[in-house]
């Protein structure tokens, strides 16, 4: 099976409540919060497009787009 080549996230910061969920589901800790409690990606070159990230958080505030 191929690896699966990230394109984006794609957050939806009005959405986002900060809860972390998505944040500790990732098993690449690609992404945090940042001083506003909101999520950010801050290392996509990590990203294994496992989208645990997408299906776990609550808001639907995070789309994960690969090719």
């Amino acid at each position: 099976m191929a690896r699966l080549k990230l394109k984006e996230h794609i957050i939806n910061r009005d959405w986002c409540k900060g809860c972390g969920i998505c944040v500790h589901f990732c098993p690449k800790k690609v992404l945090e919060l940042d001083s506003q409690e909101k999520v950010v990606v801050v290392r996509p070159e990590d990203c294994i497009c496992c989208k645990l990230c997408e299906l776990r958080c609550p808001d639907l505030a995070i789309e994960v787009i690969h090719e």
